[in-house]
């Protein structure tokens, strides 16, 4: 891995936990499903754009059956509609340090369904690197919920990451078909779609709009949502998608400090004790997935 892959990836690393701290500023003043439909519906028109000025093409390889369009719907509906809808909706009640800690044990749910339902053999390494990771996410949530952290915004939290895994493992053969950036444009405007209409039934579109909340969203749009994406897929051509998702493992320690600096959140002994374990834990699973 040269230094340029490093930086990419530490890069990318930033953008993605300084997602949740932003998005702690949006719900605050507006209805969370709303805002992010809004994020979606702009940032797709925009890669979508990107990406025929770039020569990708509407058709998919495969068609409608295809691979990519599967990745289309699957992550468009997992990742943007349930993981990010969820993850939104439950920042409400929670801090934004926690939702990037809970978020962050995505590639170890990912191990573990492979493991435990599709056969994927991992070593003793593997195994390790999965019970450190969970124990940290677990003595984090466990501390938190002690000290007041809103149940339901944990589970749901909970949940999204794992619709997220699901669709990881589901999802296969799409990134080998180039057109990647026209994929990315698609599924967030099937988020856009999705999440309009539930919010349409379920909130009420009322903003509060301030100069801090618009760069906030504004920040969501082009820094998490395009330019994080862009890095990332760069990235994944330069090193590999396993390798890649070994930056993963810096995400809790950057969600936390991202948190405290921005929105002042508070990290206590056991904070700091939990995302070290589990930063080691995620480390050691995308190692083992990476030499496998």
């Amino acid at each position: 891995m040269d230094l340029r892959a490093i930086l990419m990836g530490l890069a990318f690393a930033v953008m993605w936990s300084s997602a949740f701290a932003t998005a702690r500023i949006i719900v605050a003043d507006a209805p969370p499903l709303l805002a992010l439909a809004a994020r979606f519906a702009l940032t797709g028109t925009i890669a979508i754009v990107l990406a025929r000025i770039m020569g990708q093409s509407w058709t998919l390889p495969g068609g409608l059956r295809g691979p990519q369009a599967r990745a289309v719907v699957i992550f468009g509906l997992c990742q943007n509609t349930i993981y990010l809808g969820l993850n939104f909706v439950a920042m409400q009640w929670i801090e934004g340090s926690l939702a990037a800690i809970i978020a962050s044990s995505m590639p170890l749910m990912v191990a573990a369904l492979g493991w435990a339902f599709m056969g994927q053999r991992t070593t003793a390494r593997g195994l390790l690197g999965l019970v450190a990771g969970m124990a940290g996410v677990a003595l984090i949530m466990g501390s938190r919920l002690t000290g007041g952290a809103d149940p339901l915004g944990v589970a749901l939290c909970v949940v999204g990451a794992l619709a997220l895994g699901v669709a990881t493992l589901t999802v296969r053969g799409a990134a080998g078909q180039g057109n990647l950036l026209m994929v990315v444009g698609l599924q967030m405007l099937v988020g856009a779609v999705s999440l309009g209409l539930i919010s349409a039934l379920t909130e009420v579109p009322v903003v509060t709009l301030s100069p801090q909340w618009v760069a906030a969203f504004l920040y969501q749009c082009f820094v998490p949502g395009l330019a994080a994406t862009l890095i990332w897929f760069a990235l994944v051509g330069r090193i590999g998608a396993v390798r890649a998702a070994t930056f993963h493992f810096l995400n809790p320690a950057f969600g936390v400090a991202i948190a405290a600096m921005l929105l002042g959140e508070g990290i206590g002994m056991v904070d700091l004790a939990g995302v070290a374990i589990a930063t080691v834990g995620i480390l050691l699973v995308q190692l083992e997935r990476a030499r496998i």
